[in-house]
């Protein structure tokens, strides 16, 4: 389902609350000496008054020492026990380059980088980078705004459904943007308007204006498995009208897909971006038709927004957002799809992704919930032969990762729950990294991935869905015997919207750095070769053994 599909409803544009800030530790002032002769024979009292305040200070110390040590995980006698072990044998390929990207609408990208062409918003560059470190991270833009989106053609008018008209301005800024961040763009053009020549005028002044180099693929139309489903506009009577009439069927769109790659510019295209599995049979005959394909694109959402019935399938709620099906389901679901894409040398990417359509649930999207799931989620994609996913977001729903906004001539970033999985994800598997076996006893919410990379570093994610208990784990990884480092992303509860903090650090209620301080880790030393970590309820922890 598409980012904010709901049968022509409005979107929600409610306010996101942001990340709290994590307490600021200070350094206690250091007492001078003192004239003991002086204080004892002068004045006694002083004596009494000078031991209180060594004891005060150093209760101080000690509070300042726990608040240091407040991301450390403590066993209790009463968290269930797990054992769980990681095998020497990779899996799978080695991850990418840009496997983790943003999607974005046409219309945020302009209220996210800001209206100065010669200077984008240096937050939304810091984000965007700090989620492919050291890559070029891949920028989809597009959704439902894609078939909502022009470029003036002289002696034209806009289709009835169009209702955002880009500009020089927006090519300046998105390529700005691109260059900054060293981005490579999939953009969607217009498809839902059924004008061909629209989408070639579309196509030109984009990859004129905003630079080839920075273009990865050019992705036509947004989810048109779903255009004689969902209304594409509503007139001004509040008249629905649909983007194609009944008949439209798989066939039919390959013919029309067929017709606009031979209008556009020659370039490297992606498609289909449908919503919906049930189209998907018919891929080997979408691909054998057109030749100038070389992304296959998906979208996905587990959960329906648009759904108001609690006892339908989709229904967003925080237990159906950590449910396995949301995340292994999903994956699963589009295994099959990735193999298709490789046995023709295509790369596969989810290009929209995120908790649940139509926006989003407030309650659940814009919580701690979603940073456990994207976690989870991005693994099993990745399990499964996906290469690569753009998390969709835009200013108002409820799955936004991040809200910025420009405060007296400067920018300010309130970074939402779920960006903070997402990070922990790309700290995990870096590109040229490759999955290990791990298996987990007793099986439940407590999952296990790991990763070893090219200096043979391995990583080991254990991610706690248990909104309500802490899992002792008892960690065997093959070959590894030496001390590791832990990490921990957590926050109060997993209906938390802030507080979260992964390795101690947390972006605030505000950034105007967009960058986290180092992190707060502590050492596992194995006993008798296996590491002992306390995962406590909804949290996840990363350990890497070196």
């Amino acid at each position: 389902m598409g980012a904010s599909r709901s049968a022509g409803a409005p979107r929600s544009v409610g306010a996101s609350r942001s990340v709290g800030a994590p307490r600021s530790v200070g350094t206690p002032r250091s007492v001078g000496a003192c004239d003991t002769i002086r204080v004892v024979r002068r004045h006694p009292l002083r004596i009494a008054g000078m031991a209180v305040l060594v004891l005060a200070l150093v209760s101080l110390a000690v509070g300042l020492l726990a608040d240091l040590d407040a991301d450390r995980a403590r066993a209790t006698p009463s968290d269930p026990a797990v054992t769980a072990s990681v095998g020497s044998d990779t899996t799978g390929a080695p991850m990418g380059q840009g496997f983790v990207g943003v999607s974005l609408e046409y219309g945020a990208l302009g209220a996210y980088a800001g209206a100065d062409p010669r200077a984008p918003d240096p937050l939304l560059v810091a984000l965007l980078r700090a989620l492919a470190p050291g890559q070029s991270p891949v920028l989809r833009i597009g959704g439902n705004s894609a078939d909502q989106t022009w470029w003036p053609m002289r002696g034209a008018t806009a289709p009835e459904g169009v209702r955002y008209r880009l500009t020089a301005g927006w090519m300046r800024t998105t390529r700005t943007l691109a260059a900054a961040a060293r981005a490579r763009l999939i953009l969607d053009v217009n498809l839902a308007a059924g004008r061909p020549r629209l989408a070639a005028a579309e196509a030109r002044a984009l990859l004129s204006g905003i630079g080839r180099r920075y273009v990865q693929a050019l992705e036509v139309g947004n989810e048109p498995d779903v255009y004689s489903i969902f209304p594409w506009y509503r007139n001004r009577r509040g008249r629905y009208f649909y983007a194609r009439g009944g008949s439209w069927s798989l066939s039919r769109f390959v013919a029309q897909f067929s017709r606009w790659r031979r209008a556009l510019p020659r370039y490297p295209l992606a498609g289909p971006a449908f919503a919906e599995l049930n189209w998907l049979s018919g891929l080997p005959q979408f691909i054998s038709a057109e030749p100038g394909l070389r992304v296959l694109t998906l979208h996905r959402y587990p959960l329906r927004a648009c759904i108001t019935d609690p006892t339908q399938p989709g229904y967003p709620t925080i237990p159906a957002l950590l449910a396995d099906q949301a995340s292994a389901g999903v994956a699963q679901a589009v295994a099959p799809y990735a193999s298709v894409a490789h046995a023709h040398r295509l790369t596969f990417r989810i290009d929209e992704l995120n908790s649940a359509s139509c926006s989003g649930k407030r309650g659940v999207s814009d919580t701690f919930a979603s940073a456990l799931w994207a976690l989870d989620t991005l693994f099993n994609l990745a399990s499964v032969g996906v290469d690569g996913v753009n998390i969709h977001s835009f200013p108002g729903a409820a799955y936004e990762l991040f809200s910025l906004r420009r405060v007296r001539g400067r920018w300010r970033a309130f970074v939402h729950p779920e960006y903070y999985g997402l990070l922990m994800f790309a700290q995990a598997f870096p590109p040229g990294a490759r999955l290990l076996d791990t298996s987990v006893s007793p099986s439940g919410p407590l999952k296990v991935w790991a990763t070893r990379d090219a200096r043979f570093h391995t990583r080991v994610v254990l991610i706690n869905k248990d909104p309500s208990t802490a899992y002792q784990v008892t960690l065997d990884v093959s070959g590894f015997s030496g001390s590791a480092r832990l990490e921990l992303l957590r926050a109060p509860s997993a209906s938390s919207t802030d507080g979260v903090t992964l390795g101690g650090r947390g972006f605030g209620r505000q950034t105007a750095s967009g960058a986290l301080p180092p992190p707060r880790t502590q050492t596992v030393t194995p006993t008798l070769g296996r590491y002992t970590v306390t995962v406590p309820a909804a949290s996840a922890a990363l350990l890497t053994v070196l």
